[in-house]
C-alpha cells in the first residue's frame, strides 16, 4: 500500500544534502514510500538527484519576498497554495522547524510532523504540528535529521549514512584534478591568500591540476587572483549544481571553506576537508565515505599546516582505497575464486 508522505525542508545547499540519508532511510525502512519534497527554487535539482524522491514541488520565498504584494508574486503563491491545497497526504513531515516552514505546512492536508519547542530552531514553530518529536539539538546535522524521520516513521536507522547519489558516483573514474571552494558569501569564512597558495603548492606537487569554484562574480574574481600564473588552475563558475556535481565526483579531492558544496563533496564521497572558521563543526561535520577532516572553530581558523597534513591524509586514504579496490579484481583473487568452483 502507498504512503504518501510530503517533505518540508526549503534551503540551504548543505542542509539539503543534510536531509539526503534521512531519505535513504525513509525509503528502506517505510513500506510503499511515495516522497515529495517541497524545496527553494535554486535548490530543486538537489531533491531530484535521490531515486525515492517521486515529485519536486518548488517554492520561490527566497525571490518573492523581494515584491511579496506584486500581482506576479501574488499569482504565483495562489498557484502553490492550489498545488498544495489539492493533495493529500498521510504524513507531511516539517523537517526545517522555521516559520517560514510552517507557512507552507499550514497550506498542506495530512497529519503535520515536526520538533518539538525543545528541539526546534524556532520554538514557536513546534505549535503548528499534530505530532511533535523531541531530537536533541546539539549533535550531527545527518543524524538529526536521521533521528527524525525515524522517530516519524518508527523505526531505528542504523549504518553510515547513503546520501543516494549513485548516478554520479557508480561507474565514474577519479581525474587527477583537486576542486577548491575559496569563496563564501560572508568575509568571516574567508581563510588567508597566503594559505591557499601554500595549499595549491602541495597539490601541484602530486600532479593534480586545480578546478575552483565560484558563485557569482565577486567570488570568480577572487579565485581567478587567487590562482594568477598558474597554469594547471582553472576557474570554473556559472555552473548548475548538477554539473558541480559531475565535477566533484570524479576529483581525487576536495579543499573548501564551510559551504554546501563543500558537504555535497562529502556526501558524494570523496575525500574532502572542510575549513571552519566563522562556524562551529559540532553541528555540522563533514560527513561520508571516504576520508573527511573539519578542521578549525568558530573564531579559530585552521593553520595552514593543518590543511597541508589533512591534505596529505586525504591522498593517502584515497591513494589506499584504489589499490585495495584494484586488488579485488586482480587475477590473482579471480584465480582463486575459479579455483573453489
Amino acid at each position: 500500500m502507498t504512503k504518501k508522505i510530503l517533505i518540508v525542508r526549503t534551503s540551504s545547499l548543505g542542509d539539503l544534502v543534510h536531509m539526503l540519508p534521512a531519505i535513504s532511510d525513509i525509503a528502506r525502512h517505510v513500506p510503499g514510500a511515495c516522497i515529495d519534497w517541497v524545496v527553494e527554487e535554486n535548490f530543486a535539482e538537489v531533491p531530484s538527484w535521490h531515486p525515492a524522491v517521486n515529485e519536486v514541488i518548488p517554492v520561490a520565498h527566497r525571490r518573492w519576498r523581494k515584491s511579496w504584494w506584486s500581482p506576479q508574486t501574488r499569482e504565483e503563491r495562489a498557484r502553490l497554495r492550489r498545488n498544495l491545497g489539492g493533495r493529500r497526504y498521510d504524513v507531511v513531515l516539517d523537517m526545517q522547524g522555521l516559520m517560514k516552514s510552517i507557512w507552507l505546512v499550514r497550506q498542506t492536508h495530512g497529519e503535520r510532523h515536526g520538533l518539538d519547542r525543545r528541539s526546534a530552531r524556532e520554538p514557536l514553530a513546534s505549535l503548528f504540528y499534530d505530532v511533535r518529536h523531541s531530537v536533541e539539538f546539539w549533535q550531527p546535522a545527518v543524524i538529526r535529521q536521521r533521528k527524525l524521520a525515524a522517530s516519524v516513521f518508527g523505526y531505528e536507522f542504523e549504518g553510515e549514512p547513503d546520501f543516494g547519489l549513485g548516478r554520479f558516483t557508480e561507474g565514474g573514474e577519479i581525474q587527477p584534478y583537486a576542486v577548491v571552494m575559496p569563496s563564501a558569501s560572508r568575509d568571516d569564512k574567508l581563510w588567508p591568500a597566503e594559505h591557499w597558495q601554500r595549499v595549491f603548492d602541495r597539490l601541484a606537487r602530486h600532479g593534480l591540476g586545480l578546478r575552483l569554484l565560484a558563485g557569482n562574480d565577486r567570488e570568480t574574481e577572487r579565485a581567478r587572483q587567487l590562482v594568477e600564473g598558474r597554469p594547471e588552475a582553472e576557474v570554473l563558475s556559472r555552473l548548475s549544481l548538477t554539473d558541480v556535481a559531475r565535477v566533484l565526483a570524479s576529483a581525487r579531492l576536495m579543499v573548501g571553506l564551510d559551504s554546501g558544496l563543500t558537504h555535497l563533496s562529502a556526501g558524494l564521497g570523496r575525500p574532502t576537508i572542510g575549513i571552519y572558521k566563522a562556524s562551529t563543526p559540532v553541528r555540522t561535520p563533514l560527513q561520508g565515505s571516504s576520508y573527511t577532516a573539519s578542521l578549525g572553530e568558530r573564531g579559530s581558523e585552521p593553520s595552514a599546516e593543518t590543511v597541508l597534513s589533512a591534505v596529505e591524509q586525504a591522498l593517502a586514504h584515497d591513494a589506499d582505497r584504489t589499490r585495495s579496490l584494484k586488488g579485488l579484481d586482480g587475477p590473482d583473487i579471480l584465480a582463486g575464486q575459479q579455483g573453489l568452483s
